[in-house]
């Protein structure tokens, strides 16, 4: 094949992804979008594209343990050699409707294409052999936490770290669940329309959704992404996941609170924050992030909600906050602290082979760190809500309740939340892990600081 014809191919797209999401440990997505971007493909394409991306990353672990014993007599394998037997036995093993012989036949062409004859031949017959003798089933693996992490493809440390906080049961549900496609989720702007006048809007210009059962101003779409719609572009609706909206909720804010995010980048939270404040009445919600990138982006999101006169952003690492505020200057502090992102795996199902566990047990540091450091700028009586979109105890219940013993002036109060679907567990954190609501899988925990007598 030529090359232009090659770059027009979705399996060798999609090959060329794979390699560099493992290689350079890229987000998928990022480089999907940049790919789709850049190629002039059909919607068609695009689609199957995706699928194939998607599929290979959910079922890595799944495809070795089947190609292992096709492989094991090769000494050396180049790496995209291996990404071309995955995606050729994804399509082969997990994808219908697609002829085995038309797999075979493209896998050759790539491999003959990036390589050589031999390397073809090779190709060729490992697939061969795959479609004549089959795979083996996993099925066959006693070991349970070996079972789950073969079965959904995620990293033994991972089954056994959730394993030990919530049981195999759970955890079984929860990797289960992130198999499925994650949803589009919008967040109604309350104060410039009611949710039931934007469904009603949005059926208009042809997007069907439903009403979110996490939270209030939630909707559902059923059929895309309504970024082209006229309440997309008038910022009465924005792109957030149902889990993170319940984030201002908790916060429980008053009109003229003073208000800081200290983690905000890219400014979904601050913006939802933003929409509880009056300008007029004192409120504001000072935004912070590490990187310039960053806050232009929670700057972009202000703007085009019409946010811009309640927001005010900085540069700055919230842990050096204490020397750039007063203490005793913010009503409502939000702490949505940088944590391992395991609870949008099945959003960003790469993340599963980029992290360790001990890039957990680093992160409970930084995050104890911004905790300890912003807390002075909390007012008597205020209110401090710690989030992450992680599922892992780890970085929840154990970073809050170390923080609590050695700041004695701050207490745990429940969770609040306006759904009573949603419920907040006997220790009043509220756990949203993915198979409950099939959202994100997302922590949050409400500390009040002592009044002054």
């Amino acid at each position: 094949m030529k090359n232009q014809k090659m770059n027009e191919n979705s399996r060798y797209l999609a090959l060329v992804i794979l390699e560099k999401v493992e290689r350079n440990q890229s987000f998928s997505n990022i480089v999907l979008n940049e790919t789709i971007n850049k190629q002039n493909l059909s919607k068609e394409d695009v689609g199957f594209l995706t699928e194939l991306v998607y599929g290979v990353i959910q079922n890595k672990l799944k495809l070795d343990f089947q190609l292992e014993p096709f492989i094991k007599k090769q000494k050396k394998i180049e790496s995209w050699v291996r990404q071309l037997l995955r995606l050729s036995l994804y399509q082969m093993t997990l994808l219908d409707k697609i002829p085995t012989h038309a797999v075979v036949d493209e896998a050759v062409q790539i491999a003959k294409f990036k390589g050589h004859k031999g390397i073809a031949g090779f190709v060729n017959g490992v697939l061969r052999s795959i479609d004549r003798k089959g795979v083996r089933s996993v099925d066959d693996i006693q070991d349970p936490i070996e079972k789950l992490s073969v079965s959904f493809s995620y990293p033994t440390w991972i089954i056994e770290l959730l394993v030990d906080e919530v049981g195999i049961q759970e955890t079984t549900e929860i990797v289960e669940s992130l198999a499925s496609r994650a949803k589009v989720s919008l967040r109604v702007n309350t104060h410039m329309k009611s949710v039931d006048e934007v469904m009603s809007q949005l059926t208009e210009e042809g997007f069907q959704t439903k009403k979110s059962q996490v939270s209030s101003s939630g909707l559902i779409s059923q059929n895309g992404l309504p970024v082209t719609s006229s309440l997309f572009k008038e910022g009465v609706i924005t792109v957030q996941d149902e889990s993170s909206m319940l984030v201002a909720e908790a916060l429980q804010i008053k009109p003229e609170d003073r208000v800081l995010d200290a983690c905000a980048a890219p400014g979904g939270k601050t913006t939802h924050i933003a929409t509880y404040l009056d300008t007029n009445r004192g409120g504001k919600v000072v935004a912070l992030d590490l990187h310039e990138k960053k806050i232009k982006k929670v700057t972009e999101n202000a703007d085009r909600l019409g946010l811009a006169d309640v927001i005010e952003t900085h540069v700055m690492d919230a842990r050096d906050s204490v020397n750039h505020f007063a203490l005793n200057s913010f009503d409502k502090i939000l702490i949505d602290a940088p944590c391992s992102g395991l609870g949008l795996m099945r959003r960003k199902p790469d993340i599963r082979y980029q992290k360790q566990l001990k890039d957990i047990e680093a992160l409970q540091k930084v995050q104890l760190d911004i905790l300890s450091s912003v807390a002075p700028l909390l007012k008597s009586g205020g209110r401090l809500v710690y989030s992450t979109c992680t599922i892992t105890k780890k970085e929840n219940d154990e970073v809050v309740n170390a923080f609590l013993e050695t700041h004695k002036d701050f207490e745990i109060e429940p969770v609040y939340t306006v759904n009573e679907e949603v419920r907040v567990t006997g220790d009043d954190f509220l756990h949203l892990y993915p198979h409950q609501h099939n959202t994100d899988g997302f922590f949050i925990a409400s500390l009040k600081k002592s009044e002054i007598n």
